[in-house]
């Protein structure tokens, strides 16, 4: 080629492909273009003969019908449907689309499509197929819902195993369309739960419960094979049917228990054989304890089967389906198979924040219940720098659960941990609360060293200058003391040196308030009074809460008081005695002597006035604070405790108030609360904040069975049903000669007996299969039909044989009687 020729060529060649990259670009940018066109201009793209032009209209106006309301995109309504017989599949899926969303407001309009969506369930391509069926019953019409269950009767026995995916996913909508098609849809229902294709019978498992998920009785004979596909179905299709087998579990398999006896450890062995005597026998007969038994539960095979099936869905990629196995082994399985999902359930905390959260709340759900085995992953629970509130939260209440059941060096390193969080001043105050929490709910154990320890960790927060830390550590050591009071009467001593330190109101309030609980359990050694007297000083300056606990302090002293000095009962006046009559009083009476006048009494010096008890001031002096505070609630209270004590006599009822033992607080975990609600669930995640009885639409797990009322176990044996038996992996297929040979003689054509070919029952169980429900006969090889034809052979030889011989012998002997007649 010339050179000036070939630069023309490709000159040429270059603008072409310009030309086109710039039109390609220019329909991108029409795609993704959020300018809308005027309607005019849309309806002349819908009504283009152009599938380009008309795919570009739809694009369109599918785009307008998410952003804006329907009434915006109603008047393309009718150039939209017009475009439902295009052959163009992207044209198709476009209309469906506007069409499921717009149905309900053109119900006659969208009729006017019925016709084309059934043609196309009969179309060649599976996709437009079930793409129909899903339109078909996706259209909100209550007139078609007679056509929509014949379609899905069709789709179920359709060859392909996409349109019965749809036909299962349609059921449930059919249903809510017109409940009156419900017994048709069973029946189609049944059918696809024994499908042979997993992800058809995860769809009807689906189907199921959304439509009829009390119907278990659909469910016992395709029990045992919907396991076996567990392990094979999509993510979907395993939520549902594990949530259906917790479900059914619950149901239909009693919990049963049998006891065996405990282990006995080395150490009580080894005391046993120590402690016998010099006779053997009494020692052992008097001496020896009752072996200990514990209860273990006893596992249906069914059961079972389901259990270990679940897992191989502990290695999913989808955190719902580890929660889903988690929550199957919880309800329904015992320690041993609970343990297998610690580890699933751990790794789920390395995925996404969202992800992180709703695991975690798992995990402190099943860890209330077995904290024994969350141990070992402590190191999932270590709270990192980038960790928001809401998942530190939860990874602080984990170490507090584990810390009872962990060993001392684990204990130590947890408390370090809680320490340093408490310490740190320039983290979150939250976090620093929540951490002296943490160490308050850690020293609930039983081991007094441990709760020891963590009195001197809160002690060591009294000085600091923070005073949310100074507070919350106070109201973590009130409650310790209050547990175990005799044990810290110098802890409340040195709380009490630290008063003139404390500068928060809620600090000062709580030693105040330790000081005056525990006022009477050492008379001699008592601080109260001391302490209420240096704070009678700056009552004035004290804020409204430590003024509460001032004036609570001086009534519980004001009454210690008056119950160790009982003041005296004033005396009753005695009569004067009445002389007895005598002689001298008849000689007055005669007019004898009269009564000389008595002499008046010498009058006596006035006594000095003596001065009340330091006590019964210093409350007169509280008292009278109080009646000019500023205070509605501090003025009432004193007012309410100056009536109580107004009569130092009668203290009965003032002990009953004050001085009251009080209960022992107990700080639960702070997810006791969220304890009743079922593992996996919505509910479990929100809290309270669902409502009473949790998110509507919560269903709690069913109680287990009561043992005598649980279905047939013969009800869940497998029968072979002629509508799944026709179809393998890909489909429908023609039965092969050998396999009509089997059934034929399965039946009992070829067995000799004379006993005529058996036909399927109703249900798809034939001869071959037994009775219904009974079990299946294993099949045939080759080689024993070859076996059997051979032995077949020899014996119908040998009855030739004996035939000949037979008739041969008749033969002899009819000749034998000819030559005796002729002789």
């Amino acid at each position: 080629m010339h050179p000036s020729n070939f630069a023309h060529w490709s000159l040429t060649t270059a603008r072409d492909l310009t030309l086109e990259a710039a039109r390609d670009a220019a329909n991108v940018r029409n795609k993704t273009s959020t300018k809308m066109l005027p309607s005019g201009q849309l309806k002349k793209l819908l009504d283009s003969r152009s599938e380009r032009d008309v795919l570009e209209g739809l694009r369109r106006v599918v785009t307008m019908s998410y952003r804006q309301p329907p009434s915006q995109t109603l008047p393309f309504f009718s150039h939209v449907i017009k475009n439902i017989a295009s052959p163009s599949l992207q044209v198709k899926k476009l209309v469906y689309i506007y069409l499921l969303q717009h149905a309900e407001h053109e119900p006659d309009t969208a009729l006017l499509s019925i016709n084309t969506i059934q043609r196309s369930l009969t179309d060649q391509n599976p996709q437009l197929r079930a793409l129909a069926l899903r339109v078909m019953s996706g259209i909100r019409v209550p007139v078609i819902s007679q056509i929509v269950s014949l379609g899905i009767k069709r789709g179920a026995g359709d060859m392909s195993p996409y349109v019965r995916k749809a036909a299962a996913l349609a059921i449930p909508k059919c249903y809510s369309l017109d409940p009156n098609t419900e017994p048709q849809l069973l029946e189609s229902l049944s059918t696809l739960l024994g499908d042979k294709q997993f992800f058809v019978a995860g769809a009807a498992v689906a189907a199921f419960l959304e439509m009829c998920q009390n119907r278990l009785d659909l469910i016992h004979p395709h029990y045992r094979s919907l396991v076996r596909k567990l392990a094979d179905m999509d993510e979907w299709g395993q939520l549902a049917t594990l949530r259906l087998m917790v479900t059914y579990g619950r149901k239909c398999f009693p919990r049963r228990t049998r006891k065996i006896r405990k282990p006995m450890d080395k150490d009580t062995s080894t005391k046993q054989k120590s402690t016998k005597g010099f006779y053997d026998e009494e020692s052992d007969s008097e001496e020896s304890e009752e072996p200990e038994y514990e209860e273990i539960a006893v596992l249906d095979p069914d059961l079972e089967l389901l259990l270990n099936a679940c897992k191989l869905l502990l290695q999913s990629r989808n955190s719902a389906v580890v929660i889903a196995v988690a929550r199957t082994y919880l309800y329904l399985g015992t320690p041993t198979y609970m343990s297998l999902a610690i580890g699933p359930l751990n790794s789920l905390l390395r995925t996404s924040g969202d992800i992180q959260h709703v695991a975690l709340y798992n995990i402190v759900q099943v860890c209330l219940l077995y904290p024994q085995s969350f141990v070992n992953h402590y190191t999932h629970f270590l709270v990192r720098s980038t960790d928001p509130p809401h998942i530190w939260r939860l990874k602080l209440e984990l170490l507090t659960l584990i810390f009872p059941h962990a060993p001392p060096r684990l204990q130590s390193l947890v408390l370090a941990e809680l320490s340093h969080f408490s310490h740190s001043g320039s983290l979150d105050p939250g976090l620093v609360k929540e951490a002296v929490r943490a160490i308050g709910r850690c020293s609930q154990t039983t081991d007094p060293k441990t709760s020891a320890r963590c009195l001197r960790l809160l002690l060591t927060h009294i000085g600091s200058a923070d005073a949310h830390l100074v507070a919350e550590s106070l109201e973590v050591i009130r409650h310790l003391i209050q547990r175990d009071p005799d044990n810290h009467r110098t802890t409340v001593v040195r709380l009490a040196k630290h008063l003139d330190a404390a500068t928060s109101p809620q600090a000062r309030a709580s030693i105040i308030w330790l000081v005056g609980e525990f006022a009477g359990l050492d008379s001699e050694n008592n601080i109260a009074a001391d302490v209420l007297r240096i704070l009678v000083k700056g009552f004035a300056d004290e804020a409204e809460p430590a003024k509460l606990q001032i004036v609570l302090l001086a009534a519980k002293v004001y009454v210690h008081h008056l119950n160790a000095n009982p003041p005296p009962e004033p005396a009753k006046p005695e009569e004067a005695p009445q002389p007895s009559p005598s002689l001298m009083d008849d000689f007055h009476e005669e007019g004898g002597f009269r009564d000389a006048p008595e002499p008046a009494p010498a009058p006596t010096a006035p006594q000095p006035k003596e001065k009340p008890h330091p006590i019964v001031a210093l409350w007169d002096y509280i008292i009278l604070l109080s009646r000019y505070d500023t205070s509605y609630d501090l003025r009432d209270r004193a007012r309410v405790y100056k009536a109580l004590l107004a009569t130092p006599t009668s203290t009965q009822l003032a002990n009953l108030l004050l001085l009251a033992p009080k209960p022992v607080p107990q700080t639960p975990s702070p997810s006791e609360t969220r304890k009743g609600y079922a593992l996996g669930s919505a509910s479990l995640v929100i809290g309270d904040e669902g409502g009473i009885g949790g998110l509507r639409g919560y269903e709690d797990v069913p109680k287990w069975v009561k043992e005598g009322s649980e279905p047939d176990p013969a009800l869940r044996d497998e029968a072979v049903s002629t509508s799944t038996s026709a179809y393998d992996a890909g489909g429908p297929r023609a039965l092969s000669a050998a396999e009509r040979l089997d059934a034929a003689t399965g039946a009992g054509a070829r067995s000799g007996s004379g006993s005529p070919v058996t036909s399927l029952h109703e249900n798809g169980v034939g001869a071959r299969g037994g009775a219904v429900g009974g079990p299946r006969k294993e099949e045939k090889t080759l080689d024993q039909w070859l076996e059997e034809e051979s032995e077949e052979e020899t014996e119908s030889e040998e009855e030739e044989t004996e035939e000949e011989e037979s008739e041969y012998e008749t033969e002899s002997e009819e000749e034998g009687e000819g030559d005796r007649l002729v002789k």
